[in-house]
């Protein structure tokens, strides 16, 4: 797979792969086997680009993910990039079903995530550590002061900031150059564009997660589909209700045109959209399925020119689709 280049020095595999569903938030967790296999198999087809957090687990184990990640990519280690996260944590206390999470970048906080993840991760360091979620308490500065000491410990080589908003971006940056940004970025979530400038400027890259919309763009989901609400987010995503896929239907009518054209698959073309934008954006797209992966992983072979993506942008812009989860 080609690579590119986050911030000053971090390469990675151009399409990074989203860990997060196996263990959270997309029905039941993988067996662990066959979720070290899909990860090793991932590997094998060019991804370098692993991209997990503390707490992407389940109430009964709540740091299953970085345990999986750790364990399948235990061998291969030094030819991998790691990004986990730090700065949410599960609110136990609070009584609530399902456990909430709630934003927490204090500086002995994030002192005890980092060795946390080092032993899950079974690493001596992680590539990129993201603050998972702004932190009203703390300031950026502080945040940014803590990653400047855990990088000259050697404990992380990157950081980062998800959900990174562009005056935070600059005050963070200013102490700690910031290698990323992860933010929810997709055909239908396109709102921080407008943070765009301020990433060319400062040279930061973009970590794009849910690239497809939480799957809605691969245009395999149809009227009725049923998720289990106890496991799976999707059964209270706006854009899968049979209302939104009637709406959705132009924007599906522009993938597949698109798709025809270049001999790809729709989910193809909404990956090679963004990765034609800019050389700084890097998808990572989650999947539990071995056809999937590797549709993905040639997606970053799917050449759009600039003005085939201007066009796509423009017919977007146009177009009225249903909300979707998490704008």
């Amino acid at each position: 797979m080609q690579t590119k280049t986050l911030g000053k020095d971090l390469q990675v595999s151009a399409v990074g792969l989203g860990c997060m569903g196996f263990s959270h938030a997309y029905g039941a967790p993988v067996d662990e086997q066959e979720a070290v296999r899909l990860l090793r198999y991932a590997f094998d087809l060019g991804y370098t680009f692993f991209d997990t957090a503390e707490v992407y687990g389940t109430p009964q184990d709540p740091h299953a993910n970085e345990r999986l990640v750790g364990k399948a990519l235990a061998q291969v280690r030094n030819k991998v990039v790691i990004a986990t996260k730090f700065g949410l944590r599960f609110d136990f206390e609070s009584g609530r079903v399902p456990i909430p999470m709630v934003a927490d970048s204090k500086p002995q906080t994030i002192r005890r995530s980092v060795e946390s993840s080092l032993k899950r991760l079974q690493t001596d360091h992680i590539d990129l550590y993201f603050q998972h979620r702004i932190d009203p308490q703390v300031s950026p500065e502080e945040v940014a002061g803590v990653m400047a000491d855990l990088i000259q410990e050697g404990k992380i080589t990157h950081w980062g900031i998800s959900e990174a908003n562009e005056t935070y971006l600059r005050r963070a940056n200013a102490v700690c150059p910031v290698t990323a940004v992860q933010n929810r970025y997709s055909m239908m979530a396109r709102h921080y564009e407008a943070l765009f400038p301020a990433l060319e400027e400062l040279g930061v890259g973009l970590v794009a997660f849910s690239p497809m919309a939480n799957g809605f763009l691969t245009g395999k989901y149809g009227k009725g589909e049923a998720f289990d609400p106890k496991t799976d987010y999707r059964a209270v995503m706006p854009q899968f209700t049979d209302k939104a896929i009637e709406q959705n239907q132009p924007l599906l009518a522009l993938l597949n045109g698109m798709a025809k054209q270049k001999n790809a698959t729709p989910a193809q073309i909404s990956l090679a959209w963004m990765l034609c934008k800019k050389p700084w954006i890097v998808p990572i797209p989650g999947t539990r399925k071995e056809n999937r992966m590797l549709e993905n992983a040639q997606a970053a072979g799917v050449q759009l020119s600039a003005q085939e993506v201007q066009k796509l942008d423009a017919a977007l812009d146009a177009m009225k689709m249903s909300a979707v989860y998490g704008v």
